[in-house]
């Protein structure tokens, strides 16, 4: 059996992303092409993603970067073996101009088609960096949409969710923290350039969902940043000045805290000796700096994609469609629609 290239497209949210990856006879998977084009700055003034701004993104962007990536790779589309896109979850506009041109590209080059879940992408990207994942391990994927606990035993298999967010995901507190401390949108990297001038234990806000009767894997970070914002409302009442790096390290910190604290918990119940941890918030300075302490005090083995590879990207939905190829998974339908509220256990859609 030949090298096979998998093409992947990625529109779920605010990025236009286009990867190229080569499957080789023996299942690895090979990195050759990594193109995205985000629209972020076009949202920044509105303080998040606006849906129809995205949408109108990625039809733009689109083309451009599929010509850049196929160009990186130094191959030619009609090289492709299959194509792989994103489905669900995100937004329904973006996952539209996605599985559309997946589609005319598949008819045109007359090529199978793999409609497949964003979240299982992210784990798989961890792969194309620190090769195949055991058979059984543990993902925390935290992005500004998801916050989750998933046991994974075979990407092209079955995912598990163990636990999720009750309420707001951690990106999603990390943005509207930032926007209370008049710091840019999107707001994890400006809080963790800002944290590392200050004192994580200087403040001690809440952990969520950590008492005894809780649920042990769920997450709940919207009392967290409810507590930030009051106790900013309580300095600027007193007319005290606001510390903002202690804020945002400690803000960081508690988020970081409850996040490994709870992946490690999940390992150690559950006897799994791999953490992977995905999603645009593991580039995180402290997230990854935290769960490399603790993992290794436990004795865990932790996988951190460079941050390139955390954010959305169609490399990652490139190398979950090639081990979906691997495993001679079945092509979805030409007819295939997308699925905005797409449950992470639905890697493949038929």
């Amino acid at each position: 059996m030949t090298d096979r290239l998998i093409l992947g497209i990625e529109s779920s949210c605010d990025e236009t992303g286009v990867g190229i990856v080569r499957l080789g006879p023996d299942g690895a998977v090979e990195l050759l092409a990594d193109e995205v084009a985000s629209s972020v700055e076009e949202h920044a003034r509105f303080g998040g993603v606006v849906p129809e701004v995205a949408s109108r993104a990625h039809l733009e962007a689109m083309v451009p970067t599929m010509r850049r990536a196929v160009e990186k790779a130094g191959v030619e589309l009609r090289d492709v073996h299959s194509i792989a896109v994103t489905a669900g979850p995100g937004l329904a506009g973006a996952l539209l101009v996605g599985v559309s041109a997946a589609k005319a590209y598949a008819a045109a080059l007359d090529k199978p088609l793999y409609g497949v879940n964003h979240l299982a992408g992210h784990v798989a990207a961890d792969t194309l960096q620190h090769g195949p994942l055991p058979k059984r391990c543990l993902a925390l994927l935290v992005s500004g949409g998801h916050s989750q606990l998933l046991m994974v035993e075979g990407l092209a298999e079955r995912i598990t969710e163990l636990g999720s967010t009750v309420d707001d995901a951690a990106g999603e507190a990390y943005d509207k923290v930032a926007r209370l401390l008049d710091l840019p949108y999107p707001g994890g990297p400006p809080i963790d350039k800002l944290a590392k001038q200050g004192n994580g234990c200087a403040i001690a806000f809440p952990r969520g969902l950590t008492g005894p009767r809780d649920a042990k894997y769920d997450f709940s970070f919207s009392g967290l940043k409810t507590s930030v914002a009051r106790w900013v409302e309580r300095q600027e009442r007193a007319g005290e000045e606001i510390p903002l790096a202690d804020v945002a390290a400690s803000f960081q910190e508690a988020v970081a805290d409850v996040l490994t604290a709870k992946a490690i918990r999940a390992c150690k119940d559950l006897g799994v000796d791999t953490l992977v941890i995905s999603g645009g918030v593991a580039a995180n300075s402290r997230l990854s700096g935290l769960a490399a302490e603790r993992c290794a005090e436990a004795g865990i083995e932790l996988r951190v994609p460079r941050p390139r590879l955390c954010t959305d990207n169609g490399a990652m939905i490139a190398a979950l469609g090639a081990h979906l190829v691997a495993a001679g998974a079945q092509p979805s339908p030409m007819d295939l629609s997308t699925t905005p509220g797409l449950p992470v256990g639905t890697i493949q859609v038929l």
